[in-house]
């Protein structure tokens, strides 16, 4: 891909009305532009960003025998009155009308849906456990967004629902979605702690944020530092070892402010292992039984005769705001560079060839490698501009892609300039770069 005929509308400055370093950034780059207050297209730059990091959710949904389906973004009241949440949910909830004068909504979470779903489709308890999810956009009716798509009344989100014939067999779902999200968030270079939260207007009694560390964070968050440590490896989905992975982590005192109890803090926690500080919240699970289920009479036959209302959870991730999160996790603010995890990045390395009007022999020879790195599964972008060395880096430097090669004067035979943004500039050959970046590629 050449940069002169990809659309990146790159800007010089920082807007002035971003105030957080992933609002800046993408509006810089043009990854999005906002359509209105909280609502923003998504440009080539941020929606390729976006779609891998949906591809990666949904791999590790389906790695714990998740299935995917798709519900609408628009949802009939009569659901909703049937929970009782219709009233309660608030003003976040756009509700609107149809032309026969039905009260509908722009659904802001899932469980209705989902759940008159399986009602009407899923009769006996042999069919259990059920595990489903969509991902999707949704819609909430922020009274003040901000710091864009961090904070924004439209969003694309990732939401499971799982659906088990006991309290027992419902936690064991919920493990492994829990399990499921800290692989997820490695996979996304991201360190995720997972923390005792707030239901929320979710409801139940068991509940956990995934929090990422950042100044910029909503969320203030107590924990044991040595949580950090904790750095999980489980790949079996057995009952007793997901419990023992989740236990792992809640030996370690780690809540939101909602949760937060002074004096068991600083009871538990000894002075020099206390972290108080901020965060982003990027995933969130929740059990809450047959609050749904028994409010919407989704029952199971149970052996005998008997029938029982499934016990449910609801698991969401962010994915547009995973983009966000990213940025403020990884971007170098004071000198102006980004790099993106190498499972995310838009490209996987840019091509910067120094070119003058009367010597093409630097973009030729560009164009070349950017063959020979498609031929090996590798995306690159080729800076074809005539703009000075250093405007080009800085160019690729906001960008983000995780790897350089620059094309110029030390660039003759077999070995080429090469670099991984953040460190010193190596002279390797083109094969040796393949197998570099092939090599990371294969570890995410």
């Amino acid at each position: 891909m050449l940069l002169s005929q990809s659309f990146i509308p790159i800007l010089k400055n920082n807007p002035s009305e971003a105030k957080i370093k992933s609002h800046q950034l993408m509006l810089r780059v043009g990854m999005i532009k906002q359509a209105s207050a909280g609502i923003y297209s998504w440009l080539p730059l941020g929606f390729k960003v976006m779609k891998k990091i949906e591809e990666i959710v949904r791999q590790e949904q389906n790695k714990i025998g998740a299935q995917e389906i798709l519900m609408p973004t628009i949802q009939s009241s009569e659901i909703w009155k049937e929970s009782g949440r219709y009233e309660d949910y608030g003003e976040e909830m756009l509700r609107i009308k149809d032309r026969q004068n039905r009260e509908m909504l722009y659904g802001p979470t899932n469980e209705e849906q989902v759940t008159e779903i399986f009602r009407s489709s899923l009769k006996s308890y042999k069919s259990l456990p059920q595990l489903l999810y969509h991902i999707q956009w949704k819609f909430r009716d922020e009274i003040r967004p901000r710091f864009g798509i961090m904070r924004g009344r439209e969003f694309y989100m990732k939401d499971a629902y799982s659906f088990d014939v006991s309290d027992e067999e419902a936690l064991y779902s919920y493990n492994k979605f829990f399990l499921s999200y800290l692989r997820t968030f490695k996979r996304l270079s991201l360190t995720a702690i997972p923390m005792a939260a707030d239901t929320g207007p979710i409801g139940g009694n068991l509940s956990h944020e995934f929090i990422i560390l950042a100044d910029t964070g909503e969320s203030k968050i107590f924990t044991d530092k040595r949580i950090f440590d904790l750095n999980s490896n489980d790949t079996e989905l057995e009952k007793n070892s997901l419990q023992q992975m989740r236990k792992k982590y809640e030996q370690y005192y780690s809540v939101t402010d909602e949760k937060f109890n002074k004096e068991e803090f600083e009871k538990v926690v000894s002075e020099e292992n206390r972290l108080i500080t901020k965060g982003i919240e990027v995933g969130h699970i929740f059990y809450f039984g047959d609050k749904y289920s028994k409010a919407m009479g989704a029952s199971v036959d149970l052996p005998g005769g008997k029938k029982d209302f499934v016990k449910m959870g609801s698991y969401g991730i962010g994915v547009s705001r995973l983009v966000g999160a990213i940025i403020e996790a990884k971007y170098d603010n004071k000198n102006e560079i980004m790099k993106w995890p190498l499972s995310v990045a838009p490209y996987d390395i840019a091509l910067v060839p120094m070119i003058n009007k009367n010597d093409t022999s630097a973009l030729d020879k560009a164009i070349n490698i950017f063959k020979e790195l498609t031929i090996n599964n590798i995306e690159s972008i080729i800076d074809d501009t005539e703009e000075n060395f250093s405007s080009k880096i800085k160019k690729m430097n906001l960008i983000g892609a995780p790897y350089q090669i620059i094309i110029g004067k030390k660039s003759d035979g077999d070995l080429l300039e090469f670099k991984e943004i953040g460190k010193e500039t190596q002279n390797l050959s083109l094969t040796k770069i393949i197998e570099t970046i092939k090599k990371q590629k294969n570890s995410n």
